[in-house]
Order: structure tokens, then C-alpha cells, then sequence
């Protein structure tokens, strides 16, 4: 029996991407069929993201799906990747950037940074673009956790090259302050700052930027919420009363700047014993899946407390490159998929809100 495109495509509408929740054909993921005389199959599948969670368990259900149909003597998958867009403006300071994704906390102390920066590097390993900005004016830490204190951007057409490490494209106010220099400015100042950090560098095409931002409530946050359409924020937490408490009211905020929450990663949630595996909580406050709940939004995951992860800080090179066999810097790669695919589940809806809205009755 001769196999044909469409029948082809028949069999692949078994197959749903879980996250987005509808068959893979209708989403349009698939690309290129191409039927051989013999009855080889050869076909693309275009993901919305690099890092996507459940890439090998997809490519896995095509093949046995078209491979099940008469007269298939053979499968090729390949498998590619196209992030979605983020909603734009008239005037987008960071046109290149398919995707803005802030990471805030409640509190300083959770990790925020150790995990926007292993984030950033774990999106990067899966082969996305990669752009990580820092806007904690008051107390830039992104160059001494990349390795990079001493670095001074350079400048072209009157804009800042960003300075890469570990396939990441950084900026920060870091890069220009003096050793020891402190940061003594009140509120136009800092949103200033932060505006040109989006504008006056350039980001070149990204398909995601990371911005570590200053903890709390402040003027960083509502600047970057009100000076670029975001994909969303996500709330770093520990299990604690206090630090869930004041996530929350960082959540609040980004909610009433119209600005989404992707979801909620718990750091530093319990230990490891590296001699005997036994695994302990090491606080007893509200969890980061309690946190997301109350919050209605998704739980990315949780981060394991592992002494290897600031050690590997303070000399400059991310957990995940440090240590890449320890369960932290697995826990790091799970959680970018998660958040990855939450990106790209808020991208799609959005196309199709949009769509219906301007689709004539």
C-alpha cells in the first residue's frame, strides 16, 4: 500500500504536545513530509522552544505513530526548534528579543541570581540564544558569578557590546562601576539606568533575556514592566514564611503592571548528604509548590541546597558548568525546560487571543 502525505499527517494528529494541549499537526508543528518510493518517511518537527521538556518523549511518539501505518518501511524525525514571539510595541526597545523573562524575589538571600544565572546557562546548552541583563543597580553581582569582575564592555555605533561567557551575552552596571564603588541614587536614576541597559546595548537576536532584578518592590522592577511588553516573571522563593510572603507581594505588583507569572522555583529546598544520599528539608516554612498554589500559577520546580553551588559562585563559574553531575545542576536543566515551556504556552495563547480578536465575524 503506497503511504501518502496526508496519511502521513493523520497519524501524526495522535500525537499532543502536553504542555500546549492540542495535537501537534494543528499547532503546525510539522514540516517538509517528504514520502520515499520505498516507503521512507522523512518529516520535521519545529518545536517552540530549544529547551522543550518533553523534545525526546515527542520525537519517540512521531516515529512510532508514522512507523505504525502500512507500507512505512521507514522513519526520520528531525527535530528543530523556533521560539514564538513575545508581544511587541510601536517602539521596542529590545526588537531582537523573541522572549523578556524577568526573575524577581520577595527578599534578598533566596538565590535569585545563582539561579538566573544557572538558568541562563542551561537555556544556552540547549541551544538557545541567550541574553542575561542585570538590573540590580544597587548591587550588581551577574560579572563576579560569570567570572568576569574585571571586563569593560566595549562600545559600537554608540551602543554597548554585550560580553559573553558560558554562551551568554551579558550587561550590567557591574561592568562600569570602579571596584568598591557604591551606587548612591534615588528613583528617576535607577529607572534611567535600567532603560538604558535595554536600549543603549546591543542584544542583537535573542530568543530569550534573562533579567536579574534587585529584590523587592522597587523602581527596577515597575521600569522594566512598564519599558518593554514581558514574556512574565518568575518568583524565586525558599521555604520560608517570610520570603513566601514577600514573593507574593512581588507577584502582586507584576500583576498589576499586566505582567504574567510563569510560574515559581523553590531554592535551596532541602540537602543532599554527598556521603549517604539521605535527603532532608533544611526549612520548614511555606514550600515553593504551597507558594504557587496560592499564587495560581505554575510550580517550575525546586533547587536543591548543595555547598558546591556558592563555591563555584565566588570562583566565577556557574553550578551547572562546576558541578554539572551533581543533582543541582540537573534540578537547573529541569527547571529551564519547565520555564521554557510555560514561555511558550503564554506566546501561543496570546497568538491565539490575538488571532480571534481580529479574525472577522
Amino acid at each position: 500500500m503506497a503511504v501518502t502525505e496526508q496519511a502521513v499527517l493523520d497519524a501524526l494528529r495522535a500525537v499532543q504536545d502536553p504542555d500546549l494541549r492540542r495535537d501537534i499537526v494543528s499547532l503546525g508543528f510539522v514540516k517538509a513530509v517528504e514520502v520515499g518510493p520505498g516507503g521512507e518517511v522523512a518529516f520535521t518537527v519545529e518545536l517552540t522552544t530549544p529547551a522543550c521538556p518533553v523534545k525526546e518523549q515527542l520525537q519517540a511518539e512521531c516515529e512510532a505513530a508514522v512507523a505504525a501505518l502500512p507500507g512505512v518501511t521507514g522513519v526520520e524525525v528531525t527535530m528543530t526548534a523556533q521560539v514564538r514571539t513575545r508581544q511587541t510595541q510601536a517602539e521596542d526597545l529590545i526588537p531582537g528579543v523573541k522572549q523578556c523573562i524577568a526573575i524577581a524575589s520577595g527578599k534578598g538571600g533566596v538565590g535569585k541570581s545563582t539561579v538566573t544565572v544557572n538558568l541562563a546557562v542551561a537555556l544556552a546548552q540547549k541551544g538557545a540564544r541567550v541574553g542575561l541583563m542585570d538590573a540590580d543597580v544597587y548591587g550588581p553581582s551577574i560579572p563576579l558569578m560569570m567570572g568576569v569582575p574585571e571586563e569593560r564592555p566595549l562600545t559600537r555605533d554608540s551602543k554597548i557590546v554585550p560580553i559573553e561567557r558560558f554562551g551568554v551575552a551579558m550587561m550590567s552596571l557591574g561592568f562600569l562601576l570602579e571596584p568598591g564603588q557604591a551606587v548612591l541614587w534615588r528613583g528617576p536614576m535607577v529607572a534611567g539606568t535600567v532603560k538604558q541597559l535595554l536600549a543603549d546595548v546591543i542584544w542583537g537576536d535573542l530568543d530569550y533575556l534573562l533579567v536579574d532584578l534587585p529584590p523587592g518592590t522597587g523602581d527596577a522592577p515597575m521600569s522594566l514592566a512598564q519599558l518593554v511588553p514581558l514574556t512574565g516573571v518568575v518568583i524565586v522563593t525558599t521555604p520560608h514564611n517570610v520570603a513566601a510572603d514577600i514573593a507574593g507581594k512581588a507577584a502582586a505588583l507584576f500583576r498589576r503592571l499586566n505582567t504574567s507569572v510563569l510560574g515559581v522555583v523553590e531554592n535551596m529546598a532541602r540537602f543532599s548528604c554527598p556521603n549517604c544520599g539521605y535527603e532532608t528539608r533544611v526549612f520548614a516554612g511555606t514550600t515553593g509548590a504551597e507558594l504557587a498554589t496560592q499564587l495560581g500559577a505554575p510550580y517550575l520546580g525546586s533547587i536543591p541546597l548543595d555547598e558546591a553551588v556558592g563555591e563555584a559562585s565566588d570562583r566565577g563559574i556557574p553550578a551547572l558548568i562546576a558541578h554539572p553531575e551533581r543533582p543541582q545542576a540537573r534540578a537547573f536543566v529541569e527547571v529551564a525546560g519547565q520555564l521554557a515551556a510555560q514561555a511558550s504556552v503564554l506566546s501561543m495563547s496570546r497568538a491565539a487571543t490575538t488571532t480571534a480578536e481580529f479574525t472577522p465575524a
